[in-house]
Parts: structure tokens; C-alpha cells; sequence
């Protein structure tokens, strides 16, 4: 797994091309939710991009404090592709994406919206729910914090 990071203006119309279809994939298709999923924030993201085999089969978008939530930093749209589950890619990109929310934002709480039947695996790297389970787009989700 080779991990890439770029904020917006560096991706090219390829990287952006592969990122949004892999979001449709998993998000809309597979997850059958219509949702406005370019929402503005991604102009503002750094992205992390995961590739197999020159194939992107990873990827979330890290959010500096202010844009998702006024004083966290965040990690957002987490997917694999539905062809590397169950291999691990999953951790190696929270992984990843931990470190570089670190790397570019620095060290502090970082804070996300998990579906929650996901609660458990993010547990796992330090998160904790922090509030009530809502609904967004129809799917359950907690707020959760990493200290």
C-alpha cells in the first residue's frame, strides 16, 4: 500500500477523478444514500489517497480545526474500495491518517462523525463517543473524539 497526501491544488484532475469516483462508489452506490457529497470542504482538505497497484482503493480527507468542527481538527469520507476489506487497508489508513492530521495540523483532538455501526474500530485507535447517535443522510452516527 503506497499512501500520497495533497491538498486540493496539487491533486490533478485524475487524482480527483478517482477520489470522487470511489466516494460515489462507496457512499452512494453501495451505501444507497443520496447525498450532496462535494460540500465544500474539500477545497480546504488535505487528501489521502491509498493505492494498490496504481489503483486508489483508500482514501479520507483531513480537515484542519475550523472547517468540519470549530476547535478539532477532523478525518472524514474513511473508505476502501469493497475489493482490499477485510485485508487491513482499513487500519493501515487510519493509521496513516492519524499520522498526517498530526504532521499537518499538529498534535491535539481530533474529532469525527463515525457511522456507528464503526464505533469499535475507531475505539481501537483511541476514539471515544462523545455525544448522541443522529442521523445523517438516513445512517446512524456518533460523535467521537481522540485525545
Amino acid at each position: 500500500m503506497n499512501f500520497i497526501h495533497k491538498s486540493f491544488a496539487e491533486l490533478n484532475i485524475y487524482e480527483w477523478h478517482d477520489i470522487v469516483a470511489l466516494r460515489q462508489l462507496v457512499f452512494i452506490v453501495e451505501q444507497n444514500c443520496c447525498y450532496l457529497d462535494l460540500d465544500g470542504k474539500d477545497k480546504l482538505a488535505w487528501h489521502l489517497m491509498g493505492y494498490d497497484k496504481n489503483e486508489l482503493v483508500a482514501y479520507t480527507r483531513l480537515l484542519p480545526k475550523g472547517v468540519s468542527y470549530e476547535d478539532y481538527t477532523s478525518i472524514g469520507r474513511v473508505l476502501t474500495h469493497p475489493s482490499v476489506r477485510k485485508k487491513g487497508v482499513g487500519i493501515a489508513l487510519l493509521e496513516k491518517s492519524i499520522e498526517q492530521v498530526e504532521q499537518l495540523f499538529g498534535k491535539g483532538a481530533i474529532k469525527i462523525g463515525a457511522q456507528q455501526y464503526l464505533t469499535a474500530f475507531y475505539q481501537k485507535f483511541g476514539f471515544e463517543v462523545v455525544g448522541e447517535m443522529y442521523l445523517e443522510d438516513d445512517i446512524p452516527h456518533v460523535p467521537m473524539v481522540r485525545l
